[in-house]
């Protein structure tokens, strides 16, 4: 590794950090350029782990004697750059999670078939766009069962800096990838590959979500509408099953990503 120390955040090795927006990190024209950023060594030691390529390392001081140095000095050779707390502080659009970023490569996603082969349990999220509950998702569904994650095209990105962070990294343990049309032959894609759909919505017609027909079901697709207005009524009547979550005291509904951990441990495989 070659440690190089900033004075000035406008340094342009920091571009990648302080410069580019979400959606030019991501690179849509040219995804297999594309960058993300992890935030903290806790989640970018995941995806490390998980074999993604980092780019380079930003980091305090301290950190990088006390802690990258000691970790990855022989594995990666790529820059860490590094300055006193009060010059990372000012980084334009960053708090400096525990002292530290890391820019990496976007890896390369799975077919929807690789991330429906050989589960039981899968889940959906159509037009699920706040970055902070889709990473909430990944992480109850990498706890409670789930072993794959399908999002339509319009959902939030799940390596958006936010949702990395909220999932802890779990993003990086979940097998994921996008279902291309997903609002013209989603549901019938997954009846093709041997899944029951579940579309979680209080619909007047829903089942509870512990009812016994569901909870029999081998291969499970629980499907997650956006936040706010939920599933469309065209998705709802494509999908094998509607179930809900009964509420008490009158609230109307919970926030996407907590209905979601309920269903998750509910559906669970036994």
């Amino acid at each position: 590794m070659k440690t190089i120390h900033i004075d000035r955040i406008d340094s342009p090795e920091l571009n990648v950090y302080t410069q580019l927006t979400e959606a030019q990190l991501r690179n849509r024209l040219e995804p297999e350029k594309g960058i993300f950023i992890a935030e903290s060594l806790k989640v970018a030691r995941i995806a490390l782990e998980k074999g993604l390529e980092p780019v380079s390392f930003l980091a305090e001081r301290k950190y990088v004697d006390e802690q990258i140095i000691p970790l990855f000095g022989d594995k990666y050779d790529i820059p860490v750059y590094t300055g006193e707390r009060s010059l990372l502080s000012k980084l334009t659009g960053y708090e400096l999670t525990r002292g530290f970023l890391c820019a990496m490569k976007r890896p390369t996603l799975p077919s929807v078939e690789e991330v429906c082969r050989n589960k039981s349990r899968i889940a959906v999220l159509d037009n699920v766009v706040n970055s902070t509950n889709t990473g909430a998702i990944f992480r109850a569904a990498t706890a409670l069962g789930i072993e794959g994650l399908l999002l339509s095209p319009t959902c939030c990105d799940p390596l958006n800096r936010r949702s990395v962070r909220v999932s802890m990294g779990t993003v990086f343990q979940m097998p994921w990838t996008y279902i291309e049309n997903w609002d013209d032959i989603g549901a019938q894609r997954l009846r093709d590959l041997g899944f029951s759909s579940v579309a979680l919505a209080l619909s007047p017609d829903a089942v509870a979500i512990d009812d016994k027909t569901l909870m029999s079901l081998e291969r499970i697709a629980l499907v997650l509408g956006t936040e706010g207005d939920g599933l469309p009524e065209k998705t709802l009547e494509a999908c094998d099953y509607v179930a809900m979550i009964p509420m008490q005291q009158g609230v109307d509904s919970l926030n996407v990503a907590a209905a979601a951990a309920v269903a998750f441990w509910q559906l669970r495989k036994r």
